[in-house]
């Protein structure tokens, strides 16, 4: 029987041993590797080509919905299930938009996580009852286009650090660039986002859920 290879990714580990011992109680599905954060999620799932990611949401340095879109992008193959605390309107659509297969809260952890994993598996995609009733009323918006797509993998590194309230300095530091590769990419970003200032930048932020207040 060839086995669902699934990579945990999150950022409490009382959390991943939580889903490893669910996951565990099940023959057809294979732990292959768990992570903690977002960017380590991106280069596990490169590394081990799992079948399935199980992908928290908020996590700190790379939140889940952009090592989403950085996985999808190298590898479409991959499945991501989107866990999270939230059961909001704006998480479970960025989600979809990040390219989730699948959308479920942690509240419903159980056989309804594992039948999602299962059902993901055999080429369908899941969403929770909630997220389902979102979609169908808001399926004319998701079909928009998000300028948020047109951002560079680097530019969206800029964005999230400017709305954590890193200067273009410090952003440098972090990133390996110049001081003023920062400031380009933050003229080029807040322009393709029709945004002006560091207010506007944050408040982007929080509604895309690239951050949480």
């Amino acid at each position: 029987m060839q086995k669902i290879r699934v990579l945990v990714v999150d950022d409490h580990a009382l959390v991943r041993e939580g889903i490893n011992a669910l996951l565990g109680l099940h023959d057809d599905i294979e732990i292959v590797g768990e992570a903690s954060g977002g960017r380590e999620a991106v280069v596990k799932a490169l590394e081990l080509a799992p079948d399935i990611v199980v992908m928290d949401i908020a996590m700190p340095e790379m939140e889940g919905l952009e090592a989403t879109r950085r996985i999808k992008k190298k590898n479409p193959k991959v499945k991501v299930l989107l866990l999270t605390q939230h059961d909001n309107r704006e998480y479970i659509l960025s989600g979809i938009r990040a390219g989730g297969d699948g959308y479920i809260p942690k509240k419903a952890m159980g056989e309804e996580f594992i039948s999602a994993i299962r059902f993901m598996h055999s080429g369908g995609s899941y969403l929770y009852p909630t997220a389902a009733s979102v979609v169908i009323k808001d399926y004319r918006e998701l079909s928009q286009d998000d300028p948020y797509d047109r951002l560079t993998d680097r530019e969206r590194d800029v964005l999230k650090l400017i709305s954590e309230g890193y200067t273009s300095r410090q952003i440098a530091e972090k990133l390996f660039i110049t001081q003023s590769t920062v400031v380009g990419h933050r003229m080029k970003l807040m322009a393709k986002l029709n945004l002006h200032n560091r207010t506007e930048v944050i408040r982007y932020a929080v509604k895309k859920g690239l951050i949480s207040l």
